[in-house]
């Protein structure tokens, strides 16, 4: 019988797994309750955007063929929304996807990586599944601290960055001058990798437009999903930008025409809407947000600041705990030591109906 200990790579063997089994068991609790609110993983509670589903249906007819057209056909849409030549634009199934191409294009045992030391888990796995070297630079008071990561950079001399920003799980996005001046003061041979997730809830005079750093040749890859203000989580679909060369390697790495025709279909159709629908649906979450974190502070916990469409909130007690609590409600929310930030929960907002339950769970079982 193989040995598989022996058998994978020393950089996956020193990794757990996603615990698939205790989250499916979750989400069957949850179905279990007739009014249940899933706000642990910040998916859309609001749908896709307004007349996407509409244009799914014709796809179907199309789901028999590889979708080689439909691929070309997004690359040169996302890239004429962006700015940027349809060449610097490379489609993934999701943005987890595509920071595992990243890594998998750029590094090489015992290459240093630096990122924030709270920040999205999976920067870590992918950095060392491929064998590198991770090194956490401390944060800020508001977030991810730029100065903090350049000095750890320099220090290791790192052949990557990851930066997520607006960064989960805080919740806090960076300045544009701050950006530029860590930008320009990289160390050579290191690449930054901007996860911008979380940029489409940022109004556009908050939004850094990274791309055209992209084109002006910096040494910068942007990933962008559809998962969140779009709403398609269920169908996986996010792209890279970055310089034509280098999106020439993240091909090679990919298999060829890697995303489904229906998520092709549906991403196509939301860079189709207009600008008014996403204002629209972005003062819908604002809304929410400022409605949740209220209902929080009224309720004793202590909500941070938050651009976003998710809140980070610190509760002082047993976030294990109060999350099973909450569970049991029919109310999922993630827990903050999944986090590395023991003592806080992170909740998805949602419409005042969803909040007032959360609120409500959250109060009884802090007082309990």
């Amino acid at each position: 019988m193989a040995d598989w200990s022996e058998l994978v790579a020393p950089g996956v063997r020193a990794l757990d797994p996603l615990d698939v089994e205790s989250t499916v068991e979750q989400v069957r609790v949850l179905r279990a309750h007739e009014q249940a609110a899933k706000l642990d993983w910040n998916e859309s509670p609001f749908g896709p955007l307004p007349g996407v589903l509409d244009n799914l249906e014709d796809e179907l007819a199309n789901v028999s063929r590889y979708p080689i057209e439909a691929y070309d056909e997004f690359r040169t849409d996302a890239a004429r929304s962006l700015g940027v030549p349809s060449g610097c634009v490379v489609p993934g199934h999701g943005t987890q996807a595509l920071i595992g191409t990243v890594a998998t294009t750029l590094l090489q045992p015992g290459d240093a990586v630096v990122q924030p030391a709270v920040t999205f888990y999976l920067y870590r796995m992918v950095s060392v599944a491929r064998g590198a070297v991770v090194h956490e630079a401390p944060m800020g008071a508001r977030g991810i601290d730029l100065e903090a990561l350049l000095a750890r950079a320099r220090e290791v001399a790192a052949k990557l960055v990851w930066v997520c920003d607006p960064n989960n799980p805080t919740g806090t996005a960076l300045e544009r001058q701050d950006w530029e001046a860590f930008l320009d003061a990289l160390p050579e041979r290191c690449v930054v990798v901007a996860d911008e997730a979380y940029a489409d809830f940022l109004p556009a005079d908050r939004r850094l437009g990274r791309e055209r750093d992209v084109v002006d040749g910096k040494p910068l890859v942007v990933l962008r999903s559809f998962s969140k203000l779009c709403g398609l989580a269920g169908l996986r679909l996010g792209c890279a930008i970055a310089d034509e060369e280098f999106a020439g390697y993240l091909r090679v790495v990919d298999e060829p025409f890697n995303v489904n025709c229906m998520a092709l279909a549906a991403g196509r159709a939301s860079l189709r809407v207009g600008d008014e629908v996403r204002a629209r649906r972005r003062r819908e979450v604002a809304d929410a947000r400022e409605y949740l974190t209220a209902a929080l502070v009224a309720a004793g916990a202590e909500p941070y600041p938050s651009e976003v469409s998710f809140v980070l909130v610190r509760v002082d007690a047993d976030d294990v705990l109060l999350t099973r609590q909450l569970l049991d409600a029919g109310i999922l929310v993630r827990s903050g030591s999944e986090l590395g930030l023991p003592g806080h929960i992170r909740a998805t907002v949602g419409p005042p109906s969803v909040t007032d339950r959360l609120v409500a769970e959250l109060g009884r079982a802090l007082r309990a």
